[in-house]
């Protein structure tokens, strides 16, 4: 079972598995000149910004029509401590262009609650990898079973016959840290339509993919249950935080597997800037 390490506060910083929403986690660049393009400016931009901590996501935008010619950028970092340093280095500074760039904490103007989204598979990797270290985490599949069931009536009509059959896998697998004597366990539910015109190739590769993606799921389900709190001095603790009920993903394993009309929405949706929400701090 999953062991809670005790913790002492100071000056720590929590760092979730989930999508950045937190304002003083966002930098707004602008004057940036036109002459590069976005893509070669979004380069530029993850270099700089990349020495002061781990970034989540670099925008590059377009001015206005009526204003000068040029691009603006939000950057956002996973932690706001990174944030901060990275706005008092950079600020007036020309970086990698002539003149001098404007970067600005972004503040909420409107005051209501954003939906927290579990970060990706991968980005949840990269985390680990960044605040752990690469040898510090390990993953385990428990359990990888199917959920599909091809039974049908023999008088079903081709269209229906298709509309129904699907691949359906079930996935759970346990994160491991050795250094912090913890485990999560996770869970994801995976699901790809197949069509009566296609062959058997066509088949293992939906199989493969439904497969992939389900231990992705599960991948990013365990991580969820961990937080990471950064002290200033540079060192990780970890927590391993259960849901209310408790910890019970073990014993709902057999229960689940025995349902094959079971439906999770675990897609992640894609997190759009909303940049009538944000103003400019310029304490």
């Amino acid at each position: 079972m999953p062991r809670r390490r005790s913790l002492q506060a100071g000056m720590a910083e929590v760092v979730s598995f989930t999508v950045p929403t937190g304002s003083d986690k966002t930098l707004f660049v602008w004057e940036l000149s036109p002459g590069p393009g976005a893509e070669a400016l979004q380069h530029s931009l993850f270099t700089v910004f990349s020495q002061f901590g781990l970034l989540y996501s670099v925008r590059v935008f377009p001015n206005a029509p009526e204003v000068t010619p040029g691009f603006y950028a939000i950057i956002k970092f996973y932690s706001a401590r990174d944030a901060h340093r990275a706005q008092r280095a950079c600020d007036q500074k020309q970086l990698f262009q002539k003149s001098p760039l404007k970067v600005r904490l972004c503040t909420k103007r409107k005051m209501h609650q954003y939906p927290v989204y579990p970060l990706n598979s991968f980005k949840c990797q990269e985390l680990a990898n960044y605040y752990l270290g690469f040898n510090g985490w390990s993953k385990r599949i428990i359990m990888l079973q199917t959920l599909s069931d091809f039974k049908v009536k023999e008088n079903t009509s081709p269209a229906k016959l298709s509309a129904r059959q699907s691949l359906k896998y079930f996935c759970a697998l346990e994160v491991a840290l050795p250094a912090y004597k913890c485990q999560s366990r996770g869970v994801g539910i995976a699901e790809e339509c197949l069509e009566l015109h296609e062959g058997p190739l066509e088949f293992l590769m939906k199989k493969k993919k439904t497969q992939k993606l389900a231990i992705q799921k599960a991948l990013s389900n365990a991580f969820q249950k961990l937080l990471m709190v950064v002290l200033e001095s540079g060192k990780v603790a970890v927590e391993y935080r259960s849901s209310e009920e408790g910890d019970s993903a073990t014993e709902e394993f057999e229960d689940l597997i025995q349902v094959n009309d079971v439906s999770w929405n675990q897609s992640y949706q894609v997190e759009e800037e909303c940049l009538s929400d944000f103003n400019l701090d310029e304490e």
